[in-house]
């Protein structure tokens, strides 16, 4: 139930209960009022009554000992003192006053009917009013709450906005009610979490530009060393030193978002065998079979894109699945669909749950590098989608969807 919802039911209920509660006090305090004022006028008329009894003279509705006097008047009578009594045991109300003199009982009656149906039309007054307020209340509560439901559901959005990584989203501020503060707080949010990202990257992106010139040196002074199990160590960590500082400079430049797509036409198939081939050229690569790397192309396809991009992409995927997964690692082309698949133990549930994040490390430590992160960045600006997935059958897959990027694709 949306909150809507919620305040429309409160605002009906509560004007509800309140016509309820009027309409109980208008109706007691009528009764009681016509009540008292009836049984003053039968006081009156009885004490004439009595009177014209003493004198010998009996109006036509003046009543001797009436048989059909209710009980509890008769009671009251035979105790001296005179009384009204309300009888709504017939057809028709009656309103009864009696009295007693010397030893004869003098009563009068009439017809109650005018002040019931007085009274019954009032009740149906007061629910016809209720239902109509009621009715009024539950739209204008509805109204009420359609409006700050909305007013929530943007801050809700701006919010979700800015967790999916949008830092430009921000809320406009009207009024000065407890949802305007709410709003502030989310933009004032906004801006101190862009601040932060874009101190956090520039600081990243200096630090490994910083990087980037010692290790060229250091990677060319590992290459001059003696042959040797040291030496092959010591080329080994400043390639894997360089290739990371690379990494995070692409991370970096990524971020900025000033990347630019350039598309020609080229074959899905051919890009893919290229990456592949790519990575067996990784220094300490090995022929494809070696790898446990196999391309599959079950229906090829040319589109317009940046073959660089999904190189790079797809090299990313094989790498990680090589280093991360168990061969074999499958490479499945399916038209404007790639898909890579290893046979290890799957992703983290981390991973499937908030997608990749950069040097986030696995359950045993060994740590995804950036290589994911670096896939789905330049995925988005290819404007592609990437799917992690643990099959059923166990092992890894990576989907590479690149159908709602392509401006053209021909079946081959």
């Amino acid at each position: 139930m949306g909150l809507r919802t919620k305040i429309g039911i409160a605002i009906a209920g509560t004007a509800a209960v309140v016509s309820v509660v009027i309409g109980l006090l208008v109706h007691h305090r009528t009764v009681e009022a016509q009540y008292a004022s009836a049984r003053s006028q039968a006081r009156d008329r009885l004490q004439t009554a009595v009177q014209d009894h003493a004198a010998g003279i009996d109006g036509d509705r003046t009543l001797i000992d009436p048989p059909d006097l209710p009980r509890p008047l008769a009671d009251a009578v035979r105790r001296g003192k005179w009384g009204s009594y309300l009888d709504w045991s017939g057809k028709v109300p009656q309103m009864w006053a009696a009295s007693v003199y010397r030893d004869e009982v003098v009563a009068l009656k009439r017809p109650y009917e005018r002040e019931a149906e007085t009274v019954r039309d009032l009740d149906r007054v007061l629910w016809i009013s209720g239902a109509i307020g009621t009715a009024l209340a539950c739209v204008a509560g509805l109204l009420v709450a359609t409006r700050l439901g909305r007013r929530l559901t943007a801050s809700a959005d701006t919010a979700q906005r800015i967790a999916d990584g949008d830092l430009t989203a921000r809320l406009p501020l009207r009024g000065q009610d407890e949802i305007t503060r709410l709003t502030a707080a989310v933009n004032t949010m906004a801006d101190a979490l862009a601040g932060r990202l874009r101190a956090e990257r520039e600081v990243t992106a200096n630090i490994a530009h910083e990087l980037r010139t010692p290790v060229a040196g250091m990677v060319t002074a590992a290459g001059l060393l003696p042959p040797g199990r040291p030496a092959e160590l010591v080329r080994e960590s400043a390639a894997r030193l360089r290739e990371l500082v690379d990494d995070v400079i692409e991370v970096a430049r990524l971020d900025g978002a000033g990347e630019e797509v350039r598309g020609e036409v080229c074959g899905v198939g051919e890009v893919v065998r290229r990456a592949v081939a790519g990575v067996r050229a990784v220094p300490g690569g090995a022929d494809g079979a070696l790898h446990g790397v196999r391309v599959e192309v079950v229906r090829d396809a040319s589109v317009e894109t940046d073959p660089r991009r999904v190189e790079r992409i797809v090299v990313n995927l094989v790498s990680n699945a090589l280093r991360h997964g168990r061969a074999p690692v499958v490479v499945e082309v399916d038209g404007g669909v790639v898909r890579v698949r290893d046979a290890g133990d799957g992703f983290p549930e981390g991973l499937l749950a908030g997608g990749p994040q950069r040097f986030r490390t696995g359950a045993e430590g060994t740590g995804l590098g950036l290589g994911l992160t670096i896939a789905v960045g330049q995925a988005e600006v290819l404007g592609a989608s990437l799917r992690f997935a643990n099959p059923a059958a166990g092992g890894a897959l990576v989907e590479l969807d690149l159908t709602e990027a392509l401006v053209r694709v021909d079946a081959d």
